[in-house]
Formats: C-alpha cells, sequence, structure tokens
C-alpha cells in the first residue's frame, strides 16, 4: 500500500549527527543546493561525542520533499544520523542581536521595558544606540523585531536554530544500522 503524503507546504526541522571532518558541513549543504531545495536556516556545532558535529536545518517543502532529502542525506558517508523533527514535540530556539536607534532617554527607556517584557537583554549601549540580545523561538524573536521597528532597527544578526526533541527520544533512536554506516567504509 502506497503511503499518502501531504503536500502542504511548511517549515521542517532536520537534525543531523556527521564526523566532524573538514568540508562535512559544505557536502550537506551543496545535497540541499543540488536538489534545488532552499536552506532557511543552518546551525552547526559540538555535540557531546568527540569527533561529532550537529548540524542542525530548517527548510519549507512538503512532507514528501522532506522524506526524500532526510533518505539523500542518510546516504551521505560522513551522515551518522538524520532525524526529522516534530514541532510539537522538540525545542527550537535561536539566539538574536538587535542594535537599535536610541537617541534620546524615552526611547532607551522604552526600549530597555520591551527588553524586559521579552526576556531579552540589553548588552551594549552607547550615546546613540542599544543592542538587544533574545534567546527564543523564531516567533518570539520576530514579534520582538516588529516592536523594534518603531525606533530604528540598524542591524540584526541571528544563529540560525537549533534544536533538540523533547522528553526521552533522542537522535540516536535513529542512527543508520550499523552494517550500513559501516559498510561503505569497507568497501572504499
Amino acid at each position: 500500500m502506497k503511503r499518502e503524503f501531504d503536500t502542504e507546504k511548511k517549515l521542517y526541522t532536520l537534525s543531523l549527527l556527521v564526523k566532524d571532518i573538514p568540508g562535512v558541513l559544505s557536502q550537506v549543504a551543496r545535497l540541499f543546493s543540488r536538489k534545488g531545495y532552499n536552506i532557511e536556516s543552518i546551525a552547526s556545532g559540538e555535540s557531546n561525542d568527540p569527533g561529532v558535529t550537529r548540524i542542525t536545518i530548517v527548510i519549507r517543502g512538503d512532507e514528501l520533499m522532506i522524506s526524500q532529502i532526510a533518505a539523500q542525506c542518510r546516504k551521505l558517508l560522513p551522515v551518522i544520523a538524520v532525524k526529522v523533527l516534530d514541532q510539537a514535540n522538540s525545542l527550537q530556539r535561536e539566539f538574536t542581536l538587535i542594535k537599535v536607534k536610541a537617541e534620546d532617554l524615552t526611547s532607551r527607556g522604552e526600549v530597555i521595558q520591551i527588553a524586559g517584557v521579552f526576556r531579552a537583554n540589553v548588552i551594549d549601549v552607547s550615546r546613540e544606540t542599544l543592542t538587544v540580545a533574545i534567546f527564543g523561538d523564531g516567533e518570539k524573536t520576530k514579534a520582538l523585531l516588529d516592536l523594534m521597528k518603531e525606533f530604528g532597527v540598524l542591524e540584526v544578526v541571528r544563529t540560525g536554530t537549533i534544536a533538540i526533541e523533547r522528553g526521552r527520544s533522542t537522535i540516536y533512536d535513529e542512527t543508520k544500522l550499523k552494517e550500513e554506516y559501516t559498510y561503505g567504509k569497507n568497501v572504499l
């Protein structure tokens, strides 16, 4: 029986564990490029295992596209595990720095108050600007940015999304079968 896939385009988050070798991030990104998929967000960093990097990728697509790109990622030799994270069962956060005009005491006070409501921190102050740091989900960041536009946003820097599953589930639950992972290494 053939499985029916949801054709609605939405954001999906893929979490990958890869060997920490030179060029692995480029290799993964090129796979998406070759398939014509636009990466909305990509973040890479150390994992809890020495020599293993975790890459989090957010892309817009439908369910069939996501299952196909996840399968393609699993075929890459440096890839140890790939998991499509369900938004409802995962924590997804990003770090954002926002530099805002604050040329008088009134606007400074308002920016500081708004930042406080969002549990953001003012991390730099000059005579004309404040820099606000916020850690949270994309919707929280967007809401803060929308309010800061009134003061004049001078610059924004975002890390990209990082994500982890809630509860007991881990990316290790989806690791490649040992034979599948080691096959290519023994042949080459």
